[in-house]
């Protein structure tokens, strides 16, 4: 297979520089007829040979006609045969002992499996023939989720565990992948590097990396590794989860962690993926395979020094070899290694390295201080749950100084902000976490304020400020202007604790890091636990113990813990590592760390989340009072005179509850106390809720995988009329309608008259698709006409949603007898109301007196009135047309380009784009569907499956989403479809 890291090289040119002989010389140049002939010669193969790229050996697919194609490798003539022979039972050991698959050279009856091949120039060199593995490799920019990321580590692990303690004459060699001779080697290639910036970044990242491998360099463990097992040399059979390794042509004897770095550097590259997302293969081969601690201390370092490597072998093919289009565009790649590779200080790397292995990380010890300013001190809070930040505060401009001033305007002198606090105010929207921790502290002061030195030392001149090295070497004490803030400095003056050392104003950053750091604006929430280990909280130097400490952040993890201990395992949570969602506002979710993320599933917070017109009304009627709605009070009737009036004329009887299932339990409740028929007629596929009535017509096994063969008797279904994958397709799809009106008409004469049809307006749990034109009209008149009753389930797609129309029976053209409704009408409040005629609700004293402690309570009806003027006032049904079918439109024209979309269902915001492995069987993109939204998610987008197969996307935000957010939205899949999941 092609090894796109192991370039080619100039061996004149090589020699001229170092005289080194680890970088080898270019393959033999062999043309594919040539290579056909030698492997019928060779080997007995007859068939046509294919060129892969390559820079150092040459490997050429042989096409027999069979099923299986084989490989053929004909290796650089610098190899030695007794190396070939390594892999060749390498690969052996590694099959049979770590359970992976490997191509397993062909073996002659004298054991060997090398044979020589004299090359143009009358050189020899040598070849093997092997299997082609099936499957594709991950090479490329391709996405690699986090499961994928730690199978890399997971494998690399197990090859390392498979080769322990196996020599053999071939792996003792020297190579310029060997991560021990990087400083020759790049000696030999930094030549080659015309750019003198880039030049002298790979020798001062290598330098720097070097100068912490050294030191323990003799005693990290040796082994056979296979060297190279990066995404280029790895096989997925599902094109996805690596199961196979491939090309050790770099095998050798050397330090055992230098498997793992290499691997690193194979997926540094790929598209989404940080330092942080890629230690996840360090956690997978620490589970096989614990690492040392001094492996651990140089495992960064050497991804470092492989990437500077990676980067000059580059740029020494393209010197010797311009035309070489493959190193080009191999060299994109090793950019953005090496890129990744130096973005974080190497402590810090390396303590993010000790994290995922699950090895404590130390903290810089702060020595004592003595304050430097005095007097109280305000704290402003920041935090993503902030009263200061409500009503989307957090979004304006400046609006940290903003608070600050505020802070000083009602009374206080000084004012901090708390050390390494994820800070909304720092927080948007967007596909990338945004750097939201800053390493230090911010304090603003009234007026001139005196700062006095914390301990002895000497003051030195920074850029806008002024530095004071703590005793004993260690931390550096750094202040600096921030925001119209002042330092006025002494600089190159000697002073004792308690000198004053500047005098500031406006606002300054205060940091204490390991001298050496250079201490960033802010740093993620992913990488600032790691940040702890070279910067320290500054707070007690300044102010002694006036403030108190920051609290840590919600930890996802032990939050998930705790939940799953007190909550029943039954009550189920979206996502399986689930972030901790503290804030909402408008069409946005904030986590505990000031992520932000655009909620597209969202249809509970009808009208935005945290919407300030609500919760000044519920707060003002619970001022007043809240009570059972068996009281007279005029909310209640406010309330369900505004509801009836959204409704057809004669449905004008309201019940108040609290959720979608009390509501469809009492609608149907209703039917059947109206018509003394037990008998209801649902439509398969179809969730209506979890109390008795409500799960027993539910059918989607999605929800209940058992929800079929449970169903009482008295559930009749009829099939879900899906004009994609039903029995009826396309303009076919009215003959829906027959099928329902037939099996209403078997059952009377069965003698199981229906009582209720159930249906939702649009097949909500399918993703918003359309019933077929005529459906519900057909259906509701049949039933009628029998006797029965028609019940709407407007529980998810009601209350405007659908843009053209309140509710959805209105689009077709249909009326209900009964109507059941929630979740929107409460914007995350609960509340859910049935409304039907008076001769309906009459028979409902059959059953005795109706009574909803909470339905309908003052609070309540207040919520449900807002929400109505809410909707009303702020255009919402009418955004929610606009901008749904702007979005629909967008997500058509993906459809065209990427056909696993293979339409998209729905009105309004209620869409539901599905996914299919084949347009023309229709076969459900289950699991594909799945990591699609797990990857939207990492993307900043809040989306879930929906359907019985698990491949629709449930898009049904807030109401308030904009032109704007649909954009954001269309951005981020575009990308998991162009990219991967």
């Amino acid at each position: 297979m092609p090894m796109p890291h192991e370039p080619s090289s100039d061996p004149s040119a090589s020699a001229a520089a170092t005289g080194s002989t680890l970088v080898q010389a270019p393959p033999p140049e062999i043309g594919e007829d040539e290579a056909a002939r030698l492997a019928q010669d060779l080997f007995g193969v007859v068939g046509t040979a294919h060129s892969l790229g390559s820079n150092q050996d040459l490997n050429f697919v042989i096409d027999t006609g069979a099923a299986d194609r084989l490989l053929l490798k004909i290796a650089n003539p610098a190899t030695d045969p007794a190396e070939l022979e390594a892999q060749s039972r390498a690969a052996g050991l590694i099959g049979s002992r770590a359970g992976v698959r490997v191509p397993l050279a062909r073996t002659f009856s004298d054991g060997t499996t090398v044979r020589p091949v004299t090359t143009p120039d009358g050189g020899t060199a040598h070849a093997r023939m092997l299997p082609f593995l099936s499957g594709d490799t991950l090479g490329g920019s391709g996405y690699l989720a986090p499961d994928v990321i730690a199978r890399f580590g997971t494998l690399a692990a197990s090859v390392d565990t498979a080769l322990a303690g196996w020599r053999h004459p071939g792996t003792e060699r020297d190579n310029q992948w060997d991560l021990r001779h990087a400083p020759a080697v790049l000696a030999d290639l930094l030549p080659s590097v015309a750019d003198d910036d880039l030049r002298r970044h790979l020798r001062q990242t290598a330098d720097a990396a070097w100068a912490r491998i050294a030191p323990v360099a003799a005693s990290l463990p040796q082994q056979v590794i296979h060297g190279d097992l990066t995404d280029d040399n790895v096989v997925a059979t599902d094109g996805r989860m690596p199961d196979g390794v491939i090309d050790l042509g770099d095998l050798g004897r050397t330090w055992r962690v230098g498997e793992l770095a290499i691997t690193l550097t194979g997926i540094l590259h790929h598209d989404g993926v940080s330092v942080a997302d890629a230690l996840a293969a360090v956690t997978a081969y620490q589970r096989v395979l614990p690492l040392t601690d001094d492996e651990l201390d140089v495992l960064w370092p050497l991804v470092a020094v492989r990437g500077a490597v990676l980067v000059a072998s580059a740029h020494h093919v393209l010197r010797t070899d311009p035309g070489n289009a493959y190193a080009a565009e191999n060299l994109l790649h090793e950019q953005l290694i090496l890129a990744a590779a130096t973005s974080l200080p190497l402590p810090v790397a390396t303590a993010l390295v000790r994290q995922a292995a699950g090895v404590p990380v130390t903290a810089p010890s702060v020595p004592a201080a003595q304050p430097m300013l005095a007097g109280p001190v305000a704290v402003v809070d920041l935090s993503p749950a902030s009263p200061a930040l409500d009503e989307g505060r957090w979004l304006e401009p400046d609006i940290e100084h903003v608070l600050a001033q505020e802070t000083l305007a009602a009374g206080a002198a000084t004012v901090v902000t708390r050390f390494a606090e994820p800070r909304l105010s720092r927080a948007h929207p967007g596909q990338h976490a945004a750097a939201v921790v800053v390493p230090g502290i911010d304090v603003t002061v009234a007026g001139p304020a005196v700062l006095t030195a914390p301990w002895a030392g000497e003051i030195e001149l920074v850029d806008e400020g002024l530095e004071l090295r703590a005793p004993h070497g260690g931390l550096v004490l750094r202040i600096t202007a921030a925001h119209r803030g002042h330092v006025a400095d002494r600089s190159g003056e000697r002073v004792a604790a308690g000198d004053p050392v500047a005098e500031i104003t406006g606002t300054v950053r205060v940091t204490l890091a390991e001298a050496g750091i250079d201490v960033p604006e802010a740093v993620t929430a992913q990488t600032a636990a790691a940040w702890r280990a070279v910067v320290a909280d500054p707070t007690a130097v300044v102010f002694g113990d006036a403030v108190a400490p920051a609290s840590a952040p919600a930890d996802a993890g032990e939050l998930l813990r705790r939940r799953e201990r007190s909550l029943a395992e039954v009550q189920e949570h979206y996502f399986a590592d689930p972030p901790v969602i503290v804030r909402g506002w408008r069409e946005y979710l904030v986590d505990a760390d000031a992520r932000v993320y655009l909620d597209a599933l969202n249809n509970v917070s009808s009208i935005g989340h945290a919407h300030p017109r609500l919760v000044e009304a519920v707060a003002a009627q619970w001022r007043l009072i809240n009570t059972n709605s068996r009281f007279h009070y005029p909310q209640i009737v406010e309330f369900a005179e505004r509801l009836a009036a959204t409704l057809p004329d004669g449905l004008d009887q309201v019940f108040l509850v609290n959720s979608g299932s009390e509501a469809v339990d009492l609608a149907l409740r209703l039917a059947q106390a109206h018509t003394s028929r037990p008998d209801i007629l649902a439509v398969a596929e179809a969730y209506h809720g979890w109390t008795y009535l409500s799960d027993a017509v539910s059918t989607s096994v999605a929800d209940n995988p058992h929800a079929l063969e449970t169903r009482p008797a008295w559930v009749h279904t009829v099939e879900a009329p899906n004009p994609f994958r039903g029995r009826y397709r396309g303009s076919e799809a009215a003959r829906y309608a027959d099928d329902a009106v037939a099996e209403v008409h078997r059952l009377a004469e069965a003698g199981t008259p229906v009582g209720a049809f159930l249906a939702e307006s649009i097949f909500g749990n399918a993703g918003g698709m359309p019933l077929p034109d005529g459906y519900l009209k057909a259906v509701y008149a049949a039933v009628r006409a029998g006797g029965g009753v028609a019940v709407a389930d407007e529980v998810q797609v009601g209350y405007g949603r659908l843009g053209e129309w309140f509710w959805g029976f209105q689009q077709q053209d249909a009326v209900p007898d009964i109507v059941a409704v929630a979740k929107a009408m409460g914007a995350g409040h609960p509340l859910g109301a049935v409304i039907t005629s008076k001769r309906i609700a009459a028979s409902y004293r059959s059953q005795g007196y109706f009574f909803s402690s909470a339905g309908g309570s003052p609070v309540s009806s207040v919520v449900g009135l807002t929400v109505l003027d809410v909707i009303r006032d702020e255009g919402l049904q009418q955004n929610a047309a606009e901008v749904g079918a702007y979005l629909k439109q967008r997500l058509t024209e993906l459809g065209e380009r990427y056909p696993i979309l293979g339409t998209v269902h729905g009105y309004g915001f209620y869409l539901g784009p599905e996914f299919v492995r084949d347009r023309e069987s229709w076969t459900p993109a289950t699991e594909e569907t799945a990591r699609i939204c797990d990857r939207l998610r990492r993307l900043g987008v809040m989306i879930q499956p929906t359907g019985d197969h698990q491949n629709v996307l449930k898009f049904k935000p807030p109401m308030c989403f904009t032109r704007d957010s649909a954009d954001e939205f269309i951005a981020a899949l575009t990308r998991v479809l162009e990219t991967g999941w």
